[in-house]
């Protein structure tokens, strides 16, 4: 470990006053933040942390030293910035959180696309199940799939959006003759995701709307892990249909009561990001990627399905950023 790296994380302790904290930020193990303290006290001959096993505090050398610690990463990031804006490439690590949904689907391919023209660019990428296990200051940029976006002091841009379909496996449907009618859903194993309407499901057709009460046998925080159960044929779900695109294409699993409409069945890609007067270039290139990555695969789509490009397929309309 050089001494710029064991700088790095030394700041990140004295910020948090937490060894476990620093090591989830900075992505590596106690073990590495412990050793990267050791190693620049050891350089400078002197203690920079007082630490017990409940409390971490900062000696009066190391208050002096983080103060220089602190102008030298702004430094060092300030020089970054001159190379990318000479040049016109952005430059440096970009903090990306993404839902697990985002993260197993889009995220991949976005980063490899994105990558392949900015090779000098590096992620360091978090992922959760909801909105409430991240730390905002904790990400540049973040990816949210939501029905609903809850209130939010940063930049929300929708940038992509999908619906609910109904789907279960071969292998589910030949024990279990598939639903024809709404009302053969109540005699049907059905798994959830938590954030699904869980007593019943609302259809919409020309009469109106109608309520049908479903049998959950089965509730997952996670809309992955409900893909899993159903792959295996545990039961019938209901997800996003980017969640399982892949899955319908290969046949593990199928659509039932396609001609069904369902309500509240949208979810809206969320850009999430704080608010900048001197946005950095890194930030400002990634977004504008990202905007043209979804208008331009749309469009695509639509030439692939209808030969009309002017009617995009609900799976990937671009909302614009």
């Amino acid at each position: 470990m050089n001494k710029l790296a064991s700088i790095r994380i030394f700041v990140t302790v004295a910020q948090c006053l937490s060894f476990a904290e620093a090591a989830k930020q900075l992505r590596v193990s106690s073990s590495v933040v412990t050793r990267g303290v050791a190693m620049l006290e050891k350089d400078l001959d002197v203690r920079l942390v007082n630490r017990t096993t409940r409390h971490v505090s900062l000696t009066p050398v190391g208050k002096q030293y983080l103060e220089y610690a602190i102008d030298l990463m702004k430094l060092l990031e300030s020089m970054d910035e001159c190379v990318a804006d000479a040049t016109q490439q952005p430059a440096g690590c970009l903090r990306i959180s993404a839902s697990a949904s985002f993260a197993s689907t889009d995220l991949p391919h976005l980063l490899t696309g994105y990558r392949s023209i900015q090779p000098r660019m590096n992620f360091e990428l978090s992922v959760f199940e909801t909105m409430s296990d991240i730390d905002p200051a904790g990400f540049d940029i973040c990816f949210n799939a939501a029905r609903r976006l809850k209130d939010s002091s940063l930049i929300c841009k929708p940038i992509a959006q999908t619906c609910d379909v109904i789907v279960a496996s071969p292998s589910y449907l030949e024990r279990h003759a598939a639903p024809r009618a709404l009302a053969d859903l109540a005699s049907h194993d059905v798994l959830l995701a938590s954030d699904a309407p869980s007593r019943y499901w609302e259809f919409r057709d020309r009469n109106g709307t109608q309520r049908v009460v479903v049998r959950p046998i089965m509730n997952l925080q996670s809309p992955l892990m409900v893909k899993r159960a159903a792959c295996a044929g545990l039961g019938i779900a209901r997800l996003p249909r980017s969640v399982v695109m892949d899955e319908l294409s290969d046949g593990r699993l199928r659509m039932v009561l396609n001609d069904a409409e369902l309500c509240e069945s949208e979810w809206t890609v969320w850009l999430l990001y704080s608010s900048h007067r001197h946005m950095p270039i890194v930030l400002r290139a990634f977004i504008d990627f990202v905007a043209g990555f979804y208008e331009k695969r749309s469009f695509e789509h639509a030439q692939r399905s209808t030969g009309n490009p002017m009617q995009m397929h609900p799976d990937l309309v671009w909302s614009g950023v």
